[in-house]
């Protein structure tokens, strides 16, 4: 393979001839071998990058710092960097030492030498443009990576939401399908009261919903970003009134309502906006395992178990028992809900992390939310297109255990008092007899009476006033 020869303060590195990247992302790629997960993976955090080094540019050339030629070839390069026209360029573990820098040279490499291209030069020849003194002019890792991560973080989130809208669309679509199918309500795993199966989905849907809004108020705090900071928040490097131009840049590049933080010291160190934001997607990953573990237990059976709803069978069960057809997509699901509250785990000891004027620890902060993002966005739609939209109803079995069950004693409560009503309870449990054949057998109601208290649309709501 032919090769370039490039250096840096370590020494020289061979490097694939045709490659954008240069001699520190090569470092990282021979340093970093950690993970499966490459920056490639993540193309929106690709994108974030690229639309920092674009603004930076503006900017620059606004301060007077860049001409024109240099800023016009850097926003092209940036991009097509946005574009994902280099994503293969992007190769380093997401996972990596050095508070993301492997992450921000390598994004200046490939635009420098993108820049060199549109400019008639070598790769590598960086005397005419440099990584450092022209992509990353006024800028640090330590402003460029984090307000990269939160551009990459907002518009992920714009998408997930996306894909939760659909999940819940799919569930109201079972609850209006459902609403007439009464069935026994259940607490603690025992029988409750009647309801609907189509209230149960509806809950679901109403559930998820919440979590939408939820979504955004946390994403919000990204908006606030630190570019003009550069090292450490007093902005060395820089030149005054370039913050207030990248972010004009950002805003115009972005469509984000981006603003600058009121005091970049505190913010350059400060990640309390992972930590909420990752919060956002373990609640919603709760609420979803619990969902799915609804599922699992209404479809259980089919002849020993609830058996109130059918799962869509995706694949054969066991390997053994001949037959068995298991839940494999509320499992899979289950478990990408505990890898997200995992992850928020890790976001949360990460954000501890920080020590005086920075926190190392970003990239895995980063890695562990754009993961969990990826795996719920996946995870829910496997979930919809695979299991929620394919789910049938047992009717018949649903009513007839209304109607075995101990539990609708509870809506003759009213019309019998407490006593009586728990008199007819234990005498149902003793001689398995039903609530309705011991009513009627001793006379407490009429057919009539006890039918009209029994009707479905009279145990699913509140009784109506006189």
């Amino acid at each position: 393979m032919a090769t370039r020869i490039e250096s840096d303060l370590i020494g020289e590195l061979q490097i694939p001839a045709d490659a954008y990247y240069g001699v520190q992302t090569q470092r990282a790629i021979e340093n970093f071998n950690i993970s499966t997960a490459r920056l490639s993976t993540y193309r929106h955090f690709i994108w974030g990058l690229g639309a920092v080094k674009l603004a930076a540019a503006k900017a620059n050339h606004e301060m007077g710092l860049l001409s024109d030629e240099m800023m016009q070839v850097i926003v092209q390069a940036s991009q097509e960097v946005m574009d994902g026209k280099f994503d293969d360029q992007f190769p380093i573990d997401m996972i990596q030492g050095g508070a993301g820098t492997s992450t921000n040279m390598n994004a200046n490499e490939v635009i420098a030498n993108r820049a060199l291209e549109i400019l008639g030069h070598e790769k590598g020849q960086y005397e005419h443009c440099s990584p450092n003194d022209h992509i990353n002019l006024s800028q640090s890792t330590n402003d460029a990576y984090p307000t990269a991560i939160k551009l990459a973080l907002m518009r992920m989130n714009y998408i997930l939401k996306d894909h939760v809208k659909l999940l819940v669309e799919s569930f109201r679509k079972k609850g209006d399908e459902f609403q007439d199918v009464i069935k026994m309500g259940r607490t603690q795993l025992q029988d409750a009261v009647p309801m609907t199966l189509g209230q149960e989905f509806s809950a679901f849907a109403s559930n998820l919903a919440e979590e939408i809004d939820r979504l955004t108020q946390n994403a919000n705090l990204f908006n606030e970003v630190n570019m003009g900071a550069t090292a450490i928040g007093t902005g060395i490097n820089s030149v005054a009134g370039y913050s207030e131009a990248c972010i004009k840049y950002l805003c115009d590049v972005t469509g984000y309502p981006i603003v600058l933080a009121t005091d970049l010291v505190e913010a350059t160190p400060d990640t309390g906006s992972y930590v909420i934001y990752s919060s956002a997607l373990k609640r919603m990953a709760v609420k979803i395992s619990k969902i799915c573990n609804d599922l699992r237990l209404l479809s259980s059976g089919p002849r020993a178990g609830l058996n109130e709803i059918n799962l869509p069978p995706m694949q054969p069960g066991s390997s053994i028992m001949p037959g068995k057809v298991n839940p494999v997509i509320p499992e899979v699901m289950n478990q990408i809900s505990y890898k997200v509250i995992g992850n928020d785990l890790t976001v949360t000891f990460a954000a501890e992390a920080g020590q005086l004027q920075l926190n190392v620890m970003e990239p895995v902060l980063a890695y562990s939310i754009m993961e969990s993002i990826l795996f719920l966005m996946r995870g829910m739609d496997t979930l919809r297109l695979k299991c929620v939209n394919g789910i049938t109803a047992n009717r018949e079995e649903c009513e007839n255990m209304v109607l075995k069950s101990i539990g609708i004693v509870t809506a003759l409560n009213p019309h019998i008092g407490y006593k009586n009503s728990t008199r007819i309870a234990k005498e149902a449990l003793k001689t398995g007899k039903g609530v309705y054949e011991i009513v009627l057998e001793e006379g407490i109601l009429s057919k009539e009476q006890l039918d009209e208290i029994l009707k479905p649309e009279n145990m699913i709501g509140p009784a109506k006033r006189n």
